[in-house]
This record gives structure tokens, C-alpha cells and sequence, in this order.
């Protein structure tokens, strides 16, 4: 059964396994729980598209078959430095994935040793939190061209066909001067507005804005770099249907989204 594709947030570090007092990231927890109830089955296995990985001159698909965590984050807790995510990984999937970049003429290759990066299991030990769906995680391309990650996106539609579930991971908003700075209020509320706009058109109006995303208005402010905004392309390019809202909540003082596209 064709799975949907989500552009989702994966919130600050390991935001979701510490102490939250004031209830800050309970809402994006929330609907990262609650991400399965919007499946249709369970999924045969995830693609994760990270903004935390990058590779230069091709994609790149984690080929281990028991990724292990890559504590990419500095300054937490101790304990958040023990965090377990005992998934297994899917090397044909990673395979697949690589041929399907191959056929659509864009550079493409499997790393058999990376493991998952907290773009991937923060997020996923929220939504599926039984480890029960083998995971395979998926680079950006270092250009960050907007094309060849749409052209990506395309290329592994048909992975949903057969049950995969491709998650992008990122923050609709990724300036963190920003985040707890009230000018950055509207700025974040202009951006995420045209993002909804962008994601709702039909797909080729919307590649042609996501194409262009660096004119919207408050972009740069919203995205001084734009490796949370890219993976988005690739869930946009694999979609054939258009993108609705499913997440929308300030944060502290700036406007979060997450996307689903059917």
C-alpha cells in the first residue's frame, strides 16, 4: 500500500529525553507520537532523509545492518549521551535506493558502517519507539541544490509503492539565534505561511517554488543555512498528490511546521 512522505521536525538535540518544565517541545512530541496513526500500515521500512548528514558529490545511504548512534549534538546531559535505538538497518533497501538515484542519472552511493545521526533517531525513537521497522538514513547532497534534491525525491517514489515510509527530518524554521528572540516572530510566521502555500499547490507549482525557496519572503532569516529546510524536496519530490499541514505550533518565540504528502 503506497505510504505518504512527511517533511517532519525533529526539535532541538535530544530535546525529548530531558527534563521539559515548561512544556516546551511537548506538542512536537505529541504529533511525532502520533505519527503512525496517520499510516495506512505499518511500513515495510523507513527512509529517513537527516539535516544533519551531508555528503559531498553524491547521495549517500547508510548500508549497515545494525546502525549505530552518531551523538551529533554538544553540551546535553550526560544521560542523553546513553540514549539506545536498537533498529535494524536494511542494506538491500540502501541498495535499492542507490539504484534508483542511478537510474535517474544523480550520483549515488552506499556507506556500509554510518549509523543514524539525532536527525533520524531523536524523532524516530519518539514516533516508533519499538525499533520494530528497519530504518536506513539518507544524505543530503552538499551543493544543497533545491533541483537535485526534488530530481531525488522523484527518483524514490517508487519506494513508496512498496511499503517504504520516507521521512524527512529537519526544522521548518533553523536560525537558532532566532529561536528565543521575539524579532524573529514574524519573520518565522512569513516564511512558514508561504511554505504552507508552497507545499499545497499541485506538484509542479510546487517544485517550481521549493526551487526558488531562497526568494520567499523572510528566507534567509528563517534558513541563514538551509540543510533543515532541503530535506523537504525530497518528500515533496516524491510526492504525486499535494502537501497539507499536520503540525503547527510556536516555539518558543517562532512558528514550527510539519508536512504530509500524499
Amino acid at each position: 500500500m503506497l505510504q505518504p512522505a512527511f517533511y517532519i521536525p525533529h526539535g532541538g538535540g535530544p530535546c525529548f529525553f530531558m527534563e521539559d518544565p515548561n512544556g516546551i517541545w511537548a506538542g512536537m512530541a505529541a504529533f511525532l507520537r502520533n505519527l503512525q496513526s496517520r499510516l495506512p500500515e505499518r511500513p515495510s521500512a523507513i527512509l529517513i532523509v537527516s539535516g544533519h548528514w551531508e555528503t559531498p558529490g553524491c547521495f549517500t545511504f547508510g548500508g549497515s545492518p545494525r546502525p549505530e548512534l552518531v551523538y551529533d549534538y554538544y553540551g546535553f546531559p550526560n544521560h542523553t549521551y546513553r540514549l539506545g535505538y536498537d533498529v535494524r538497518g536494511d542494506p538491500e533497501l540502501a541498495k535499492r535506493a542507490a539504484r534508483l538515484l542511478h537510474k535517474a542519472g544523480l550520483p549515488a552511493e552506499v556507506d556500509p558502517e554510518r549509523g543514524l545521526d539525532h536527525g533520524a533517531f531523536v524523532p524516530l525513537k519518539v514516533a516508533f519507539p519499538d525499533a520494530d521497522v528497519p530504518v536506513v538514513e539518507m544524505a543530503l547532497e552538499q551543493s544543497l541544490d533545491p533541483e537535485l534534491h526534488l530530481a531525488a525525491g522523484r527518483a524514490l517514489a517508487p519506494l513508496r509503492e512498496e511499503g517504504v515510509l520516507i521521512l524527512a527530518s529537519g526544522m521548518s524554521f533553523h536560525n537558532l539565534r532566532g529561536f528565543s528572540d521575539a524579532r524573529f516572530a514574524a519573520p518565522s510566521r512569513n516564511f512558514d505561511r508561504w511554505l504552507a502555500e508552497s507545499v499545497a499547490l499541485e506538484p509542479a507549482l510546487r517544485s517550481q517554488r521549493l526551487r526558488m525557496w531562497s526568494a520567499a519572503p523572510s528566507a534567509r532569516l528563517s534558513h541563514p543555512r538551509e540543510e533543515h529546510l532541503l530535506p523537504i524536496h525530497v518528500a515533496a519530490g516524491a510526492a504525486e498528490g499535494i502537501g497539507e499541514c499536520v503540525y503547527h505550533e510556536k516555539i518558543m518565540k517562532t512558528v514550527i511546521s510539519g508536512f504530509m504528502f500524499s
